[in-house]
């Protein structure tokens, strides 16, 4: 088994004051679109904040909440909750942090597919011009090597110890790397949706 980790438990601190896993796209939040996506796949573990945050209302049924209290020492701690959450059946794990509003639920079912059956290392999903981003799917038996990470530069030091073992995927455009931090990114996203 196979399931995905959305990255949910950020201060959200550059949105100044506004939380930006829950701005909408065409009238949804971007986690519920992001997690909506991600159960269709394959079982869904989310951390969050607490288990009591606004947040966890935008979570379909089935996926599971992971509260991360001390998750504004850096993206490793939600990292590591999250990885230490995983049933024991899991095989590896697609991570994707739910800021990303571009990757859709073909996107993850693809990753999915191959990690299924390629059985590889480290799988990592490029821009089309080879930019490494997300999703990433990691083997079980890198799964302890999270319990060093620290800080909030999530899951690099691992990748980079991986690259040899690492097989690229591309996904149209820029999505793999288009995240949304701060008030502008979203309006200049925004602008780019069609009416």
């Amino acid at each position: 088994m196979i399931p995905i980790l959305l990255l949910a438990a950020g201060r959200s601190s550059r949105m100044r004051g506004a939380d930006k896993l829950l701005e909408p796209i065409d009238g949804v939040p971007i986690l519920q679109r992001l997690a909506t996506s991600a159960v269709a796949v394959a079982p869904t573990f989310v951390t969050l904040p607490s288990l009591t945050h606004t947040r966890r209302s935008c979570l379909p049924e089935s996926a599971h909440s992971i509260a991360v209290p001390n998750a504004d020492r850096g993206m490793a701690f939600s990292l590591r909750a999250g990885i230490q959450a995983l049933p024991e059946t899991a095989t590896g794990v697609i991570i994707l942090p739910a800021d990303m509003p571009d990757i859709t639920q073909n996107d993850l079912a693809q990753i999915h597919g191959l990690a299924q059956s390629d059985s590889p290392t480290l799988l990592r999903a490029t821009t089309d011009d080879g930019k490494p981003g997300h999703p990433i799917y990691f083997a079980r038996h890198l799964f302890a090597q999270f319990d060093q990470l620290s800080g909030d530069r999530g899951a690099f030091e691992i990748c980079q110890n991986h690259a040899a073992e690492t097989t690229f995927f591309p996904l149209n455009g820029q999505r793999a790397r288009l995240d949304l931090d701060t008030p502008e990114d979203w309006d200049s996203y925004r602008k780019t949706l069609k009416p």
